[in-house]
């Protein structure tokens, strides 16, 4: 059985392997960590007014690998960034780096970018619209062969053998819901990275 004194070497060699892992925050932020992590273990250790070996090492099984516990707070540190933001631009750097992290961020990551995407395509038409009328808008062609149908949101291209169906309200339309799209999918981006750090703090804590 280990010795209080054993549980504390314990404790501390948990949190120094964790310190050092937290390289790439300021000390400041690293420090805090450390500290709510330490106050954190010593609650979950007490039992009666004492401090047992066997809560210790429950406390320590319950935050888990020291590197697995530092990509968190590095990915949280990231998208705490992103919170404070609203460039679809800034917010697309965080998603990478969370994509890289976890498959939750991948899977952000992916509809963030069909989202923007969409968006900038209307934007697009509508603003090209005027310079090439013939070839910009949102067609519709009959799939040549067979019953199916495609829509084809159409910046390049030629329209023949199909029929536009806006016209010239491409641009108005085009316009407001790109915008939509834009700030739609910034709002998705953004709410999930607010879950994402909710239960992250919810589990460590």
């Amino acid at each position: 059985m280990m010795t209080a004194a054993e549980s504390n070497q314990k404790v501390d060699a948990y949190l120094r392997r964790l310190n050092a892992l937290l390289r790439g925050m300021s000390k400041e932020d690293a420090h805090e960590i450390i500290e709510e992590l330490r106050a954190h273990i010593t609650e979950k250790a007490t039992v009666n007014g004492e401090v047992t070996t066997t809560a210790v090492d429950a406390a320590l099984a319950g935050l888990g690998d020291p590197d697995e516990l530092a990509a968190q707070y590095a990915t949280d540190a990231v998208l705490a960034r992103a919170e404070v933001s609203r460039s679809p631009v800034r917010i697309l750097k965080v998603l990478f780096r969370w994509a890289s992290l976890s498959v939750a961020g991948f899977f952000v990551l992916l509809g963030s970018l069909i989202g923007y995407s969409l968006g900038l395509a209307f934007i697009l038409s509508a603003l090209l619209k005027p310079f090439f009328p013939a070839r910009t808008g949102l067609w519709y062609f009959p799939a040549s062969g067979d019953s199916t149908i495609s829509l084809h949101l159409g910046v390049t291209g030629s329209a023949v053998n199909g029929r536009e169906l806006l016209g010239w309200w491409i641009v108005p339309i085009g316009l407001a819901v790109g915008s939509g799209l834009l700030m739609l999918t910034t709002q998705f981006a953004l709410w999930c990275v607010r879950r994402y750090r909710r239960s992250r703090v919810v589990r460590v804590r």
